[in-house]
């Protein structure tokens, strides 16, 4: 079959294993030998040598023999150096598997979203022009100068595909193109779950900023530095800045950095950066509130002084299953596929009654 190798290969490191150590669970049943060779391509194994290797990695044989394939541009890592090779892979394999899913659920029911990037035509050379692109992507998506409210839905409805991954607190997020045409951004949904909000907020704008802002000549330092401001300024758009606080202040109040980040789900301390960049407040101003935060401990974690208590949710994917049901496209069967579950679980967690 067409592609098998690779589907072997994508599915050992999507579940982290090595040829010898995937060899070992199925007690070499399968030599490391015949691994590598499958996976080159150069030996295609039976259907029960299939069976065997997808036992083995806990996955449905279906998985070898889906239709729907990814292939995944470079992507782009936040804090790429600090992720194992291993690691990598199976972030990459996962959110590929997910994808996959996805778009074949999509070609199912006849709803692949055109993706546009209002601010292809702005050329980035400096802090100023990503201001003008926050500015004109807020327009253009006719956000205004509101808060944002579930940065991930809205991401969602522009056409951006949104994966919720699990990994280590050294990875943030992700961003590339799939086929050509379709952007994505992944996340560690392990921020969320420690109601760590305001970053997981900022790391999606940050990775929006990597697919729309076209920075393929900047340096990799260049290229995260911009994309934090693009972030903060997708946050707390400067005409709020303007609204809230004024242009232009001799000093700012905890309450005040209290208050903005509970209404405009921005952490402190991105508030306090963005200031000092617009000119608002000074590099003094700006440095005893650093030396505030380092001496009482919260530059890891503002959650002591105060949270952000919106929602963050990606349900494209789960309403566009529960469509599909509905309207009779797919069986329950296929739509637990989907989702990557048993029938009895997806019942259970799925359907009413």
């Amino acid at each position: 079959m067409k592609g098998l190798n690779k589907r072997i290969k994508n599915a050992r490191l999507m579940k982290g294993f090595s040829l010898q150590a995937l060899s070992d669970k199925m007690n070499q049943k399968i030599s490391r030998q015949a691994l590598h060779k499958y996976e080159k391509g150069s030996v295609e194994p039976d259907l029960n040598m299939i069976q065997d290797i997808a036992e083995a990695l806990d996955m449905k044989p279906d998985y070898f023999f889906r239709e729907v394939s990814v292939e995944i541009e470079a992507i782009s890592f936040r804090k790429l150096s600090s992720l194992s090779k291993k690691e990598q892979g199976r972030i990459v394999e996962t959110a590929r598997d997910f994808l996959e899913r996805y778009l074949e659920l999509e070609q199912i029911i006849g709803k692949q979203p055109f993706v546009e990037n209002p601010i292809k035509d702005i050329k980035i050379s400096n802090k100023e022009n990503v201001e003008k692109a926050a500015q004109q992507l807020r327009d253009s998506w006719g956000l205004g100068i509101d808060p944002l409210y579930n940065i991930l839905g809205l991401l969602e409805d522009q056409g951006i595909k949104v994966v919720e991954l699990e990994g280590d607190n050294s990875f943030d997020g992700l961003s590339t193109w799939v086929n050509e045409s379709i952007p994505v951004i992944g996340l560690n949904k392990v921020v969320k779950d420690n109601k760590d909000l305001d970053r997981y907020r900022f790391n999606a704008l940050h990775e929006l900023g990597h697919l729309f802002l076209g920075l393929q000549d900047f340096s990799d330092e260049e290229q995260e530095k911009l994309c934090h401001y693009f972030a903060g300024a997708m946050l707390f758009d400067k005409r709020s800045i303007g609204k809230e606080l004024g242009m232009k202040r001799q000093n700012i109040s905890l309450q005040e950095l209290k208050a903005i980040k509970k209404q405009y789900g921005i952490s402190m301390q991105a508030t306090v950066y963005r200031l000092k960049e617009l000119g608002v407040i000074s590099q003094i101003t700006y440095q005893n509130f650093f030396r505030f935060i380092n001496k009482h401990g919260y530059k890891k974690n503002e959650k002591g002084l105060a949270e952000y208590n919106g929602e963050e949710e990606a349900l494209r994917f789960d309403q566009l299953i529960g469509q599909a049901l509905i309207e009779q496209q797919i069986t329950i069967s296929k739509a637990a596929a989907l989702r990557n579950q048993r029938v009895t679980q997806f019942r259970k967690e799925f359907l009413l009654g």
